[in-house]
C-alpha cells in the first residue's frame, strides 16, 4: 500500500495548514475529504497538484466515507461541527457528525486497513459545559474505546487536544480584526477570561507528534502559554497601525467559561510529561467490570489539573510578539 494520506474536514483551517505541509514535504497522495464543494474547488486552486484528490462525502455518510478511504495508510480526522452556540441550539447535528461520524469513520478506516487515525479534539471536551464540548468528549471517548476493542489489530488510533488556535475559522482574532478595519470596539465577554494560545503551525506539529506514535488510544496535549481574552485585544489594537479601538466588555455569553481545561484533575494525575507534551495512556483495561466497579487505585491522588489559569501567561507584550509571527500581521 502507497502513503496515501486522507484529512477529513480538510478544507478547514487545519485541513489547509495539514494539506500544504504534506504537500510540501513529502511525495505521498494526499486526499481531501469534506462536504463543501465550493471550498474544495478553492483548494484545487490554492494547490494546482496532481497528487492532490479532493473527495466529496460526509463523515454520516459510511458510504462516502468508505470511499475516500480506499487505499489510504494515514488518517488526519479534523471533520467536526464546532461552532458553540450553533450546538446550543442543534445538538443531535454535533451528534451526527462528531460523534457518530468519528465512528463512521474509525470502523471503515479498519475495514479498509489504514494504518494510523488521528482524531483532533479540544480542551473544550475538559469538563465540557456546552453540546459541542460534550460531543468532542464523546469522540474522543469513541476513539478510544475503538482503540481498545483493537488491540492487538492492525489500525491504530490517537487522540490530539488543544486549546484556541489563532486565525483559525471562529476563533475571536479574525473577529477582534474586523472590529479594528470597521472602526468598531474590540468586544470581549470578560477581560479575566484566560484561553490557551496556539498557531496553526503548532497544531500541525502536535498532530504530527501524535501520528509518530506507535501507541493506540493515548491523548496527547501540548504544552501552550495561555493569555487573558483583554491582553489579546490590547495586543490586537497595538499591531493594527490605526487609532486603538476601545475595548467594551459584553458580559459572559451563555456556555462559556472563565478558562479552559487541557487535563482535567484526574487525566493530570496519570498523564506523563513528555517535556513539550502531556500523554494520557489508554485505560486499557477489558471488559471485565470488576476492574471497573469493585477494585479501585489506593494510591491515586488527584492534581490541580492543567488549563489556562495555571499555564504560563502571556502578557500583552508576549502576546504581540506570537501574533506578529503570524502572516495576517505581517501584512499590516
Amino acid at each position: 500500500m502507497s502513503d496515501t494520506y486522507l484529512v477529513t474536514g480538510g478544507t478547514g483551517s487545519f485541513g489547509y495548514r495539514m494539506v500544504r505541509h504534506l504537500l510540501q514535504n513529502t511525495s505521498a497522495e494526499v486526499r481531501v475529504f469534506s462536504r463543501d464543494e465550493a471550498k474544495q474547488d478553492a483548494m484545487r486552486t490554492k494547490f494546482p497538484d496532481s497528487r492532490l484528490k479532493l473527495y466529496l462525502g460526509d463523515v454520516r455518510d459510511s458510504e462516502s466515507v468508505a470511499s475516500a478511504l480506499s487505499g489510504v495508510r494515514f488518517v488526519f480526522h479534523a471533520a467536526a461541527l464546532k461552532q458553540v452556540p450553533a450546538g446550543e441550539f442543534f445538538p443531535m447535528e454535533f451528534v451526527k457528525t462528531n460523534v457518530i461520524g468519528t465512528s463512521n469513520l474509525l470502523r471503515q478506516a479498519a475495514l479498509s486497513g489504514v494504518d494510523k487515525v488521528v482524531c483532533l479534539s479540544t480542551d473544550k471536551a475538559v469538563y465540557p459545559i456546552n453540546a459541542m464540548g460534550i460531543s468532542k468528549a464523546m469522540m474522543e471517548k469513541v476513539a478510544i474505546s475503538f482503540a481498545r476493542e483493537q488491540f492487538g489489530g492492525h489500525t491504530k488510533v490517537s487522540v490530539t487536544r488543544y486549546g484556541n488556535v489563532l486565525m483559525s475559522r471562529g476563533s475571536v482574532v479574525p473577529r477582534f480584526l474586523e472590529q479594528v478595519k470597521a472602526g468598531k470596539p474590540l468586544t470581549v465577554t470578560n477581560g479575566e477570561m484566560t484561553r490557551f494560545l496556539m498557531t496553526l503551525d503548532d497544531s500541525v506539529e502536535l498532530v504530527l507528534q501524535s501520528f509518530s506514535s506507535e501507541s493506540s488510544g493515548d491523548i496527547l496535549v501540548k504544552k501552550s502559554p495561555a493569555a487573558t481574552i483583554s491582553d489579546l485585544a490590547q495586543a490586537v489594537n497595538r499591531l493594527s497601525n490605526r487609532e486603538p479601538n476601545l475595548i467594551e466588555e459584553i458580559g459572559v455569553r451563555h456556555a462559556e467559561k472563565l478558562y479552559e481545561s487541557l487535563l482535567s484533575s484526574e487525566e493530570h494525575a496519570v498523564a506523563q510529561d513528555l517535556g513539550d507534551y502531556y500523554r494520557i495512556p489508554v485505560d486499557d483495561r477489558d471488559l471485565n467490570y470488576e476492574n471497573y466497579f469493585n477494585r479501585g487505585e489506593q494510591d491515586f491522588s488527584f492534581s490541580e489539573g492543567y488549563h489556562s489559569h495555571n499555564a504560563e501567561r502571556l502578557v500583552a507584550d508576549a502576546v504581540e510578539d506570537l501574533l506578529s509571527s503570524l502572516p495576517e500581521f505581517k501584512k499590516n
